[in-house]
């Protein structure tokens, strides 16, 4: 049986985001996990993510980064509070979201996501995610996330 994904741990009606929810069947459903102290998340692009031919639009490397960054922030929260995952996490959203494009990222290759917890707090996370295509960063990003607004949920 596979690990879950943090994702995969969201309340049913906070699971329908774009980027990263299991009940959106048109969206990218990324999964992030653990790899020691950072987080990985990987995604393949289709071939309708393109920017120009050959390289993977900006907008979904951005929403990547997002994503990533929200599923970290609350996979950290909810560990630093001594919980675990499955008691029910901690749901974040953005409240900043920067990324530097470092090159240009071929379309094709599976794309892989890295973060790291660059501060926590009780109700912000901020991350810092890299965007990697066969081994090179092509994408740097900063995500600070905030505790999910009580009246965002049903």
């Amino acid at each position: 049986m596979a690990k879950k994904a943090f994702q995969d741990y969201y309340a049913e009606d906070v699971s329908h985001c774009y980027g990263c929810g299991r009940f959106n069947e048109h969206g990218h459903q990324l999964k992030s996990y653990w790899d020691g102290e950072e987080t990985v998340a990987h995604f393949t692009p289709k071939p309708y993510h393109t920017a120009i031919p050959g390289y993977v639009y900006g907008g979904l490397i951005a929403s990547l980064v997002d994503c990533h960054g929200t599923g970290t922030a609350s996979a950290a929260a909810t560990r630093a509070q001594g919980k675990k995952m499955e008691d029910g996490p901690l749901r974040f959203v953005t409240a900043s979201l920067k990324v530097d494009y470092l090159r240009p990222t071929p379309l094709g290759p599976e794309l892989e996501l890295r973060g790291k917890v660059t501060e926590l707090k009780e109700r912000k996370v901020v991350v810092q995610i890299t965007l990697y295509a066969e081994g090179q960063a092509c994408a740097k990003g900063e995500v600070v996330a905030v505790v999910m607004p009580e009246g965002m949920v049903r």
